[in-house]
């Protein structure tokens, strides 16, 4: 189980770095759904990303920050979740990109639920 944790964290970390980028190159108006969206906002999201893939991969080198993992994860999913209700408030009728943004969120509640529940982080590992 580990090690599918693994690897669903370092293609997370990837996905997750790609849209960064992708952020910083283009506009939130490139999909006309997410203009609501305020600039700051969309270039802020990018940073917080930023983060999160450093939070995916770091418990890799040092045991100590575990719990990085999930909390990077969740917020992933949190936002996922966001681009999914601000994509269906805005009355578009495209389905795909829901569908795609809620099977990430579903990935990465998968890493929550195998960090915290299925391999749970021990105490000991933050001594």
């Amino acid at each position: 189980m580990n090690v599918l944790l693994w690897i669903l964290q370092v293609l997370l970390a990837l996905h997750t770095a790609v849209g960064a980028v992708w952020k910083w190159s283009n506009s939130e108006h490139t999909m006309p759904s997410l203009g609501a969206i305020p600039h700051g906002v969309w270039l802020g999201m990018s940073v917080l990303e930023l983060l999160c893939v450093i939070a995916l991969i770091v418990p890799a080198f040092s045991k100590r920050l575990a719990i990085l993992a999930p909390i990077a994860a969740a917020f992933v999913a949190a936002e996922m979740l966001f681009f999914s209700g601000v994509h269906l408030a805005s009355g578009s009728t495209s389905i795909g990109p829901v569908i795609y943004w809620l099977v990430v969120a579903a990935i990465c509640a998968f890493i929550v639920y195998g960090r915290l529940v299925l391999k749970p982080i021990r105490r000991s590992e933050f001594a």
